[in-house]
C-alpha cells in the first residue's frame, strides 16, 4: 500500500515588475465549497478573511484542507498581529498570512520573526498539517520553511505610510498591503477611494517598489483591475464572494425587472 503524502502547501505567486497581475478574492463565508468554486474558476489564490468575517479556527482548519487538497494557493487574514494567530495559521497549513494594522518597523520585524521557526519565532509541533501530522519528520519540515511563508503586511494607518520604506526593507516581509478603507477611517474620511488617500498611495507603491516587492490592494471589482494596476498593484483582492452572490442576484433582478418592462410596453 503506497501512503498517502500530504500536498505541499501551495503559496501564492508574488508577482515582479512586468509579470502578470494576481488576482485573488476574499473568503468570507465559513464553508469549504466555496473554496471548491472558487479552485474551479481558477483563481490565482484566495484569503480566509479571519479579521472581519466570522471564520474560527475550526472553519479555518477545513477550509485551508480543501485549498491545499486542491493546490490552490490560501491566505490567511488574521484578525491582529499577534504570535499565536500567525502560528496557528501555519501550523494549519496556510501560505501566508495577511496581518493587518502594520504601523510600526518594530511591529513588523516582530511578525516576520513571529512567522518564522527558530529563536523567539513560531513554535515547532510534528502533530500539525504543516508536518504532516508526524510523517515528515522535523528536519523535513524545517527545511521546506527555509523557503519562507508569504507575509503581507498592511498599510492602514498615517503611522504606517511614514514608515512604509523601512517596513518593505525588513527581510520576512514579502508584500505591502494598501488598506485604504482603514487609511480613510484614520484620515475622518468616508470613502475609500478619496482623493485624498492618492498621496499616500503613491509613498506605499514607491516603497514597495523600492523594495523589490509586490504591492497588494483591494480591488472592489473586476472591472477596476485596470485602474488598480495604474496605480501600481500588482497582487489584487479582488471583492470577495459575497460581491460575487451580490452581483449575480442583482443581475438577475436587473433582467427580471428589464423584461417586466418590455412585456409591460
Amino acid at each position: 500500500m503506497t501512503a498517502f503524502a500530504s500536498p505541499i502547501v501551495p503559496k501564492p505567486v508574488l508577482p515582479r515588475p512586468g509579470e502578470r497581475l494576481q488576482a485573488g478574492v476574499f473568503v468570507k463565508t465559513p464553508a469549504i465549497e466555496i473554496v471548491e468554486l472558487l479552485a474551479l474558476a481558477g483563481v490565482d489564490f484566495i484569503c480566509l478573511d479571519a479579521e472581519h468575517a466570522p471564520l474560527d479556527r475550526l472553519a479555518l482548519d477545513r477550509m485551508i484542507a480543501m485549498a491545499r487538497a486542491l493546490s490552490l494557493p490560501c491566505l490567511v487574514r488574521i484578525a491582529a498581529a499577534r504570535p499565536e494567530a500567525i502560528m496557528q495559521a501555519f501550523d494549519m497549513g496556510a501560505g501566508g498570512v495577511v496581518v493587518p494594522h502594520v504601523a510600526s518597523v518594530a511591529m513588523a520585524r516582530d511578525i516576520a520573526r513571529w512567522a518564522r521557526f527558530g529563536h523567539g519565532g513560531r513554535g515547532y509541533a510534528g502533530s500539525t498539517r504543516a508536518a504532516g501530522y508526524t510523517t515528515q519528520g522535523m528536519a523535513a519540515t524545517l527545511a521546506e520553511a527555509r523557503d519562507g511563508p508569504c507575509v503581507i503586511t498592511q498599510i492602514e494607518e498615517p503611522e504606517g505610510v511614514a514608515s512604509a520604506e523601512a517596513i518593505a526593507a525588513i527581510d520576512g516581509i514579502d508584500a505591502l498591503f494598501f488598506g485604504a478603507a482603514d487609511l480613510a477611517v484614520a484620515k475622518g474620511l468616508t470613502r475609500s477611494d478619496d482623493p485624498a488617500l492618492a498621496e499616500a498611495l503613491t509613498t506605499v507603491s514607491k516603497a514597495a517598489a523600492a523594495a523589490g516587492k509586490p504591492l497588494a490592494g483591494y480591488v472592489a471589482s473586476a472591472g477596476k483591475l485596470a485602474e488598480a494596476q495604474t496605480k501600481g498593484i500588482s497582487m489584487a483582492f479582488v471583492g470577495s464572494e459575497q460581491s460575487f452572490i451580490l452581483a449575480g442576484a442583482r443581475g438577475l433582478m436587473d433582467a427580471t425587472a428589464a423584461l417586466s418592462t418590455e412585456h409591460a410596453a
